[in-house]
């Protein structure tokens, strides 16, 4: 028996269902799921991934036997639709798409109207009794075949669309007539001769051969192979090719075509939510060719809008029925596409909807308070990454009406991403790139995008188009990324040629800075003052969810007091690191940190130490009094002394000045300090060893802290943490200053508290002798940046030069500094957690480097059971999500 290549659905029966992705791509699966369960949809063939692969193996020639399969397929779909391909008085007609295991931008456009040629418009013509529709059918199929199968670039056939629209003063194509629309045909066949030197096709079955052929090709061109290295999507997975039965909707006022979500995309809210045309195909909608009508009433925002629930009541209806059906078996929002031909609902597609992140928290939150998923599901269906959005600034209101007052806002979109950012406009993805690289915030501002935009999407702080709605590509991309985006701006007329913009009589021209509300879709001149995100209402239920079943803690990293507090009200349970050296840098600390390091004798030293010691008490007393009843874990000055000194000469003549020192003398005592390899010479606990009076000074101001925050009634729980070192013996040296400091504090305050003394395992040797260590130090806390660092011999500020290739030549399998490296920084790990608890039988480890706000390096940590990680504050939230979401992955044995 010939292997199944091609698998039919229609009638109410399919051959495939949704769990055959694999196969079938996630169009054809759900194609044939939705065939399944009764919906209407067309019917149709899926060609298999399979075929695709041996496609390729045959050096790019259809296998045996697949046509023959196509051909028996199609014989299916002229039984069930009446109609026969490439017949003269009632033809058959069809789509083509593409259709990935999973969502590929870059891949083949969609094919309309497949099987028309100069004889069966004809035919279509009479057996609709409408000219008019028949030949904007074929107008759209040779601009569609001709840019996606014959490569003739989209522009040209639009210049000739235009053309013809200004000669009649036509404002949309609805406008167009029948014998306009021959014309056009007429002119389309040309630019094809001329472009290709070959006629148009007029074998219907050549074009559907020609067409089969691209969408396999689709797989291996340029854009689909980058978006599959970034990805990592697998070589081998393949397209399958849709071909299915065509169904109008630009047969008039009484056929359209629509977008729509299950749910708000935007906002996650139980309510049916889209938009549509009348008198349109498919490709319109997402295209952003005419601004679509709303789907609802409840959706309109103008009087003139008629929505489809108004339009086509009973197709409305029908169309509700399908979205609960469809949201009960997938369990899930769906983003589902469909036509209405003449009066009759098809559906064409279903997956799951892209949404933002405040909309799948609320989502999923609803879901299982629907009974639809459990909790482990919902924490499992939120992307940690894209927690981001929820903490986007957001608009200072105040501001917002001021600048309305001052005549700033300069029009109104359509709110498709939330935020508020501010940038400088720029109109092509290229330059939207290359300004980011140098650091400069940009909004990109189009027309309307497309997927050779992504690129400059991904670079810019916002999106802002002229035309789409929210089922744009605009819209849905910038949702996927978390960018800010306004999209059907209508009032802005973009110039590319002039690089401006115009809302009236307002130019506003590239590089000048707008600020977009994604909120509410308002465009701004100029920059807006915004405010920090809040976090309430489902995510704290979800975050609540995530912290009944995670046992790896999350602390925060935070040097001052405003950022310990960001901290702790997203949700951190203590500070994993506190850098000591970054109260140093405060304007009017740092000359008396250079008097300290300038200075000639222990007795110099100690005088600026005592200037520096109730600095730096006070800065543990406002941090203690945050963290109140949470531990504190405070690293001991860690960086090299150079740091801190003069660079400029302007800095050293002030230095001088301020220390009553000729100039050359501080310069001489600078150039001694100087050394080759300052990153690995004195710094860390060698500082520490060498001037001990530094530490002990610290060590003060810490446990000073404590006793007068308790003597206030305040719970402190303070760590002090010993950084680089590499020696038992090192640390036994240092612990036990530090504690003859605390008996001292102690004796001197009559007031005693709990304090730990840990160190920080950044030393590949110091994670090989952690039994050594654990005799000592009540904790390890791991510095995985330096010890990525120290581990690969990298600088991670010189890395970036070279790391890419390194990844593209899968050398690497992503950047160190990003990912936590398990095979080598991370086995040093699971070694020093292994052995510390040999010799201290639960000793407490935590994570402080940048790895700890990182969801795939928390799999590994949970798997390795580190107690706690600690990341920057605004990465707090998405470190309580991904540690729950490791739990739950443990306990399925998935990690």
């Amino acid at each position: 028996m010939a292997k199944k290549m091609v698998y039919y659905f229609g009638g109410g029966k399919a051959e495939g269902s949704a769990d055959m992705k694999l196969l079938l791509g996630g169009k054809g699966a759900n194609l044939a799921e939705m065939t399944n369960l009764g919906l209407p949809v067309p019917p149709g063939i899926t060609i298999t991934t399979e075929v695709c692969k041996e496609y390729f193996k045959e050096g790019q020639k259809f296998p045996e036997g697949m046509w023959e399969q196509v051909l028996e397929g199609m014989k299916k779909i002229e039984k069930e639709m009446g109609k026969k391909f490439g017949d003269r008085e009632n033809p058959l007609l069809v789509a083509v798409r593409s259709g990935a295991p999973v969502s590929m931008p870059g891949m083949m456009d969609t094919i309309l109207n497949l099987g028309l040629n100069d004889e069966t418009v004809e035919g279509l013509a009479k057996s609709t009794g409408n000219e008019r529709f028949a030949w904007d059918s074929y107008r759209r199929f040779i601009q569609m075949f001709g840019n996606v199968v014959m490569g003739i670039p989209h522009e040209k056939f639009e210049e000739i669309l235009n053309e013809k629209k200004r000669e009649v003063g036509a404002k949309e194509d609805v406008e167009l007539t029948a014998e306009d629309l021959k014309d056009i045909v007429k002119k389309y066949k040309e630019l094809v001769k001329k472009e290709t030197g070959k006629e148009f096709p007029q074998d219907p079955y050549q074009q559907l051969k020609m067409a089969i052929k691209a969408v396999f090709d689709s797989w291996n061109n340029p854009r689909a192979i980058k978006y599959r290295e970034i990805n990592k999507i697998p070589e081998d997975y393949g397209t399958a090719v849709n071909i299915v039965a065509m169904v109008f909707g630009n047969m008039g006022d009484t056929s359209g075509t629509g977008v729509a979500f299950t749910r708000n995309p935007s906002t996650g809210e139980n309510v049916f939510y889209g938009e549509y045309l009348k008198n349109a195909q498919g490709e319109d909608v997402v295209a952003g060719i005419r601004t679509p009508q709303p789907l609802t009433k409840a959706q309109k925002t103008s009087q003139e809008q008629v929505s489809l629930e108004e339009e086509f009541p009973e197709v409305y209806k029908e169309l509700c029925k399908v979205r609960e059906i469809l949201e009960k078996h997938y369990r899930d929002m769906q983003d589902i596409e469909f036509t209405i031909e003449n009066g009759r609902l098809w559906m064409l597609q279903t997956r799951t909807g892209k949404r933002t992140a405040r909309a799948a928290v609320k989502i999923a939150v609803d879901l299982v308070k629907e009974g639809l998923i459990t909790k482990e599901e919902a924490l499992l269906r939120i992307d940690p990454s894209l927690i981001n959005q929820l903490l986007h600034p957001m608009l200072d209101e105040e501001e917002r009406k001021r600048a309305i007052a001052e005549g700033r806002l300069i029009t109104k979109g359509l709110p498709a991403a939330p935020g508020a950012v501010s940038g400088k406009v720029v109109f092509n993805a290229d330059e939207a790139v290359e300004l980011a690289e140098k650091g400069e915030k940009v909004i990109l501002v189009r027309h309307e995008t497309s997927p050779e935009d992504i690129h400059g999407m991904h670079a810019a702080e916002g999106i802002l188009t002229a035309r789409g709605g929210m089922t744009s590509h605009a819209a849905v991309v910038a949702r996927g990324m978390g960018k800010t985006c306004i999209v059907g701006a209508e009032e802005i007329t973009v110039d590319y040629e002039k690089e401006e913009f115009r809302v009236k009589d307002l130019v506003v021209k590239k590089g000048e800075v707008i600020t977009l509300n994604g909120t509410t879709g308002e465009v701004f001149h100029g920059e807006l003052k915004t405010i920090p995100a809040q976090i309430s209402g489902e995510f704290e239920e979800l975050m609540k969810w995530a912290d009944e079943i995670r046992d790896l803690k999350v602390r925060v990293n935070a040097d001052t007091p405003e950022d310990a507090k960001q901290g702790r009200d997203f949700g951190a349970e203590g500070i994993g690191l506190c850098r000591t050296e970054h109260m140093f840098f405060k304007e009017e600390r740092i000359p008396v940190v250079r008097e300290m390091i300038l200075a000639k004798t222990d007795q110099e030293r100690k005088r600026a130490l005592e200037k520096l010691l109730p600095m730096q008490r006070e800065d543990f007393i406002e941090i203690f009094k945050v963290m109140e009843g949470l531990p504190v874990n405070i690293r001991l000055l860690d960086p090299p002394l150079h740091e801190f000194l003069p660079k400029t000469e302007e800095e050293f003549e002030r230095t001088a000045k301020e220390m009553g020192l000729p100039v050359e003398e501080i310069k001489r005592r600078a150039e001694e300090l100087h050394e080759v390899n300052p990153m690995l010479g004195l710094r860390g606990s060698r500082l520490g060893i060498t001037f001990p009076e530094i530490y002990q000074m610290q060590a003060r101001a810490i446990l000073e802290a404590a006793c007068h925050c308790k003597k206030l009634g305040i719970e402190v729980l303070p760590e002090i943490m010993l950084p680089l070192i590499a020696d038992d013996r090192e640390l036994k040296e240092l612990k036990d200053l530090i504690d003859k400091v605390a008996a001292e504090v102690f004796l001197e305050t009559g007031i005693e508290v709990p304090y730990q003394v840990g160190t920080m395992i950044e030393v590949p040797r110091a994670a090989l002798i952690a039994d050594q260590l654990a005799k000592y130090a009540e904790y390890f806390s791991f510095g995985t940046n330096d010890l990525t660092q120290m581990t690969f011999g990298l600088s991670r500020d010189d890395a970036g030069r070279f790391i890419g290739k390194y990844i593209e030549l899968e050398i690497l399998k992503g950047d160190p500094f990003m990912h936590i490296d398990e095979n080598g920084v991370g086995r040093l790990i699971e070694t020093a957690v292994e052995l510390g608890n040999k010799t201290r039988p639960g000793i407490k480890t935590g994570i402080c480097g940048e790895h700890g706000g990182d969801p795939r390096s928390i799999n590994f940590f949970q798997k390795v059971k580190v107690q706690y990680v600690s990341p920057s504050p605004f990465r707090v939230p998405i470190a309580r999500l991904a540690a729950a979401q490791a739990k739950i992955r443990e306990e399925r044995g998935e990690i």
